[in-house]
């Protein structure tokens, strides 16, 4: 039987292709497909980054809720719904349909995410309590929609090829596209809540409406993801493992260990940053609860927050471009490693910058997501490999449960990050729309810097434990492989 690659027609003039090369096309999986699997990412990153960049905004200043309640709800629900991970991911390894094991969940559960995802931003006429049980009850509806589709969606990236090029060109596209979705997300936001709601940003009506076109658009870009998508790589042995087998294998792996601490640090990070960002502009460089201005980007106009906002996505975009070449030449652990001490320097530099040099603002942020970018195309491969690795020690592979755990571990992190800025702002006397008072401005400016950094030190003290590296895993791939795991089969 021929490879994917031996059907691939000859491209004349290949070398006009450098970009595309450059993620990584010479390996089994064809272009097309590596569009479809980013489209997946592309749909939920859009929910992810509006959640993580505003949701905490919307709840303060548009819904009505205190800082640090919303701090409470968001630990709360998010370790439910990171225990539900795993659920997702057993129940996932364990589907049986002519689509496969996962791509049926991403034509299943596209409307439901859609539907649920717009009630998530509707503000009912209820009191404080009744307001507080709605946010309660569809967040963790959300939430819990979103692992059902994004679990068995990170997890076919272990069972479309067992080339390990594959897999970190396949991150990559994944993660250029889930950058691109939420540049889309951040770059549309704000203009569609204001065109919505009377050209405020506090419009409980402009913010329902927008989440209803980014809803669409996400229920599109599953459905090209699941048509446009295959599922190749079998188990050595084609039958059911038990779960107590599956979770103690799990438990029992180091390199799992060792990854998801440095996943839920990583997270920690972004999660801080992201969600003390609107408050830094709004509050510290805006001085209060005026605009704080517009500015020019290649013909739009954008609010020096949303423009902060984009050219980070932008950046992160670049950093997941150069992840896969970096990763082929140096290796992952050590890209990982470095991406995140350099990522801790210029946070800590950040705090130091005045809130009136705003170019130097923008250059950091620009320099410190190309390094958050390269990092989570890496974090997705390395689980792949753990996948492979389990595989070879055990001989029984549990796909759905490694990515769903991983994904669980990640889930901590961005709950900790969540969790944690509210209560700082809290505690460090945070009110809605007014403005504040000095110590409250230096706790918001300690979120976009110092706080954040503490979470990618630990990243690299953590990951530098972590044994998988190229050597290892090509002994491993071609032990697989030796007990006919098929990985170009239709």
């Amino acid at each position: 039987m021929q490879s994917e690659k031996e059907k691939m027609p000859a491209v004349p003039g290949r070398q006009l292709f450098t970009f595309i090369n450059f993620l990584g096309t010479d390996m089994f999986i064809q272009l097309k497909e590596k569009i479809g699997y980013g489209l997946g990412d592309a749909a939920s990153s859009m929910f992810w980054k509006v959640f993580s960049m505003y949701l905490l905004f919307f709840y303060t200043d548009v819904f009505g809720l205190d800082a640090a309640t919303v701090g409470t709800m968001f630990l709360i629900t998010r370790i439910w719904d990171s225990f539900f991970d795993p659920v997702v991911g057993v129940m996932a390894d364990r589907t049986q349909s002519k689509y496969g094991k996962f791509r049926p969940y991403l034509l299943w559960i596209a409307i439901p995410f859609g539907i649920i995802g717009v009630i998530t931003f509707y503000t009912p006429d209820f009191g404080q309590t009744g307001k507080l049980i709605y946010a309660y009850v569809t967040y963790s509806l959300m939430m819990m929609v979103y692992s059902l589709i994004n679990v068995p969606y990170a997890s076919l990236l272990g069972v479309m090829s067992a080339n390990t090029k594959d897999r970190n060109a396949l991150s990559s596209y994944r993660m250029v596209f889930a950058f691109g979705g939420s540049l889309l997300a951040l770059w549309g936001i704000e203009p569609l809540v204001k065109n919505f709601g009377n050209n405020t940003l506090i419009s409980s009506t402009g913010w329902l409406w927008a989440m209803v076109v980014f809803s669409i658009v996400a229920v599109l870009l599953f459905w090209g993801c699941f048509y446009l998508t295959k599922e190749r790589v079998k188990p050595v042995l084609d039958k059911a493992s038990s779960l107590k087998d599956d979770v103690r294998d799990l438990f029992a792996n180091k390199p799992w260990w060792i990854l998801s601490v440095a996943a839920i640090a990583a997270l920690v990070f972004n999660s801080i940053r992201d969600g003390a960002a609107v408050y830094y502009f709004k509050y510290y460089v805006g001085e209060g609860i005026a605009d704080e201005g517009d500015y020019s980007l290649i013909g739009f106009t954008l609010s020096l927050t949303t423009l902060y906002l984009v050219i980070g996505q932008a950046s992160n975009i670049v950093g997941v471009i150069m992840a896969t070449p970096l990763a082929n030449r140096f290796g992952k652990k050590q890209v990982f490693l470095t991406a995140n001490v350099i990522a801790a320097i210029l946070s800590v530099a950040f705090y130091f910058v005045d809130k009136t040099n705003i170019a130097i603002i923008l250059l950091l942020q620009c320099l410190i997501s190309i390094c958050a970018g390269s990092v989570f195309p890496l974090l997705w491969s390395m689980y792949a490999d753990i996948a492979d690795f389990s595989e070879w020690k055990n001989g029984r592979r549990a796909t759905g449960l490694v990515f769903s755990s991983s994904s669980m571990a990640q889930k901590f992190g961005w709950t900790i990050g969540g969790a944690t800025t509210g209560w700082l702002l809290a505690l460090y006397g945070f009110k809605a729309n007014v403005t504040q008072t000095a110590s409250s401005l230096d706790g918001i400016k300690m979120m976009v810097s110092f706080l954040p950094a503490a979470g990618a030190a630990i990243a690299v003290l953590i990951i530098f434990f972590y044994p998988l590296h190229e050597k290892k895993m090509s002994e491993v791939s071609a032990v697989l492989a030796a007990n006919n795991r098929t990985n170009t089969q239709e």
